[in-house]
């Protein structure tokens, strides 16, 4: 994978445990309003950030550009890429798609997406992320917006049967603020935001936040604006030759959740999926073949 490959935000967690104190406390002012932050002029930057300006250019550096002239152009393109709408991400790739045909093209984009979402992710975090899900102390709430409900939907039905206590909240529905009334200390929220990030999405994670809720976010490589309030945030790579971005990365990274899970409290999982099966089987819900 080369370093073009890389955004700003992939650049900054890279080179995390080599920064400075001062560099390290640049580097999340960055974070906190990314891509947008870092457009204005170098000074501005600094103090955001309350550091120097001879930090800024040393990180810069570190990032693998030349100035800060060069840092800010290539955020001026992660911006116009993150706020694309499908009309204009397929005028992209009509203009210089390859020539091999679209299963091969297609199948090509969303393996490097896998491996360079994959390559990001600490083990321990994901471990410590199924542990919060899985733990049934804790009442899990599942969160999509207008397209990543189908995730959120997936991950509900599956988690529904293996731990007690799941719900499942369109954000899109005017009734969410509802589901916020129980919301208790420590519980665990799943929330899936991609680009287009949706403002009832970052309302109810602020909401469910101040009640003190664990937020866990699925988003994109970009960030929707949940992260700066989240615990754990999974940032999968979804650019595809396609008028839509690819949710095949976040659906990866979702089974390995649901395979992760089952096992953590297996007894208890077992016992349910058991009892699930015999009222299926009393409901003839479906077709059995002896």
């Amino acid at each position: 994978m080369t370093d073009t490959d890389l955004t700003i935000s992939d650049r900054i967690q890279l080179e995390l445990d080599s920064l400075t104190r001062a560099e390290r406390q640049l580097a999340h002012s960055i974070l906190e309003n990314y891509p947008a932050s870092g457009l204005g002029p170098l000074a501005q930057l600094a103090k955001d950030a309350n550091v120097s300006a001879p930090t800024v250019a040393r990180m810069v550096q570190k990032l693998g550009f030349k100035g800060y002239p060069e840092f800010q152009t290539e955020l001026r393109k992660e911006l116009r890429a993150k706020v694309k709408n499908p009309i204009a991400k397929h005028d992209t790739w009509a203009e210089g798609a390859p020539s091999g045909h679209v299963l091969n093209r297609f199948t090509d984009a969303v393996i490097d997406n896998i491996r360079h979402t994959l390559a990001q992710i600490e083990p321990e975090t994901f471990d410590q992320a199924c542990a919060l899900i899985a733990d049934p102390k804790r009442a899990l709430y599942i969160v999509g917006g207008r397209i990543t409900h189908t995730l959120a939907e997936y991950l509900f039905l599956h988690a529904q049967v293996i731990r007690p206590a799941v719900t499942h909240i369109q954000s899109t529905s005017n009734a969410w603020p509802h589901y916020l009334l129980d919301v208790q200390q420590g519980d665990v929220f799943v929330i899936f935001d991609m680009r287009r990030y949706e403002n009832n999405t970052l309302k109810l994670a602020e909401m469910a936040r101040d009640k003190g809720a664990k937020i866990i976010l699925f988003t994109d490589q970009w960030r929707s604006p949940v992260h700066s309030i989240s615990d754990i945030c999974f940032s999968g790579r979804i650019v595809v030759p396609s008028a839509w971005d690819s949710v095949a990365t976040t659906l990866l990274l979702v089974e390995t959740v649901i395979s992760s899970i089952q096992d953590i409290n297996w007894a208890d999982t077992k016992d349910r999926m058991e009892g699930l099966e015999d009222m299926f089987d009393q409901t003839k819900l479906f077709r059995k073949f002896t």
